[in-house]
């Protein structure tokens, strides 16, 4: 466990400087592997403009760059906080070996980063959720998955 509080412990230092230099929230995020750093991350969100610039999707982008690999096979991703469902599905699209997080979401809360809502809001049917959704299927609509099954020098994912 010692290996897990050191990078638990960096990724909570990373957070807590980006609250000072105006480039966004308090989040910070590293993605290790074989005991080496290959990407880190802060929340970018303000700084950039940019609302998927959460922490762990910064480390991830770092990372697949830094080892040229758009999976992180082997790699363990440290977050300072619980991620968020956007940052939880790019972990999971990023295929990982582990996660480990400091603070729970709960904790993010209370400091004003409430995502409970979305949670919420994607467990719900299309037509409840607070973002008019609408589905509009016209007879093109499986096209470019059917180009996709018929293409043979296709890299799977």
């Amino acid at each position: 466990m010692h290996e897990h509080e050191k990078f638990i412990k960096e990724a909570i230092e990373m957070a807590k400087t980006n609250v000072g230099t105006g480039i966004g929230g308090p989040f910070g995020a590293l993605v290790v592997k074989d005991g080496k750093i290959v990407g880190r991350g802060v929340n970018k969100v303000t700084s950039t403009n940019d609302p998927t610039a959460h922490a762990e999707v910064v480390a991830i982008r770092d990372a697949c760059k830094n080892i040229d690999n758009y999976q992180l096979d082997d790699c363990i991703i440290y977050a300072s906080c619980e991620p968020c469902p956007m940052c939880l599905g790019a972990i999971y699209w990023a295929r990982p070996k582990m996660l480990v997080f400091a603070a729970h979401n709960t904790d993010a809360a209370k400091a004003g980063f409430d995502d409970s809502f979305i949670y919420k809001e994607v467990a719900l049917p299309v037509e409840k959720r607070s973002i008019p959704t609408y589905n509009v299927k016209i007879p093109e609509f499986f096209a470019p998955f059917q180009t996709w099954l018929e293409e043979e020098d296709k890299k799977l994912y």
